[in-house]
C-alpha cells in the first residue's frame, strides 16, 4: 500500500469521487489525523448511504434518518469499511470537509491540517479487527508520507469537537491502535 505524491491517492483503495473538498489553505502542513466513525442508518452497515452521503447524493426518502442529513455537504478522505475495504473520496493533499467546527492544541479549522478516516461504525460497537489491521497500516503510510503527524497527532472526532461530536466512540479502543502502530 502506498500514496501516490503526484496525485494524492491510495494504490489500494476504492476510488469515489466527492465534491467536498478543495485546497488546503496556503499549502498548510497536514499534521493531524482524525479518526472517525459513521454508519447509515444508525447502527447498519453496509449499502450505499456512506458514499451517496459524501456526494452529495443521499435521498431523504430512502429513511427517516436520512431527512435531517441529506442536505450536509461533507466528506472525508478515506473510508474503512467493517471488511476491510478501503474507500478513498478525496485526495490527501486536498482539505476533507470532516471535522467541521473544530479544535486541536489550540489550531482551530481542523479540516485545514488534517487528514479525515472513517471507520465504518458507530458508538454502541466494537470495530473489528481488520478494520483495525486496515486503520494501523494506513496510518503508518500516512506517518511517513506526512512526517507532520506523529503518535501524538492521532485523535478523535470527539476531541477536536468536544460535546458536539462522540466519535470513534468508547468501543473504539486507542490502546489497540498505539500498539499496531509500535509494531511493526
Amino acid at each position: 500500500m502506498y500514496i501516490n505524491l503526484n496525485t494524492g491517492l491510495l494504490d489500494e483503495a476504492t476510488q469515489i469521487s466527492s465534491p467536498n473538498c478543495d485546497a488546503r489553505p496556503d499549502n498548510s502542513p497536514i499534521d493531524l489525523l482524525v479518526i472517525h466513525a459513521i454508519s447509515l442508518p444508525s447502527g447498519e452497515y453496509g449499502g450505499p448511504w456512506i458514499n451517496d452521503l459524501f456526494r452529495n447524493q443521499l435521498d431523504p426518502e430512502a429513511h427517516s434518518d436520512f431527512s435531517e442529513i441529506c442536505a450536509l455537504t461533507v466528506s472525508a478522505h478515506a473510508l474503512i469499511r467493517r471488511e476491510g475495504e478501503i474507500i478513498q473520496y478525496v485526495p490527501f493533499q486536498q482539505r476533507a470537509w470532516h471535522a467541521g467546527l473544530s479544535r486541536f492544541q489550540g489550531r482551530e479549522r481542523c479540516n485545514d491540517f488534517s487528514i479525515g478516516i472513517e471507520l465504518e461504525g458507530c458508538d454502541k460497537q466494537h470495530f473489528e479487527d481488520i478494520q483495525y489491521q486496515q486503520l494501523s497500516q494506513l496510518t503508518k503510510i500516512l506517518m511517513r508520507t506526512y512526517p507532520g503527524i506523529t503518535h501524538e497527532r492521532i485523535t478523535g472526532h470527539s476531541d477536536i469537537a468536544p460535546g458536539r461530536k462522540t466519535d470513534p466512540g468508547p468501543h473504539f479502543n486507542w490502546d489497540r491502535l498505539r500498539q499496531m502502530l509500535i509494531n511493526d
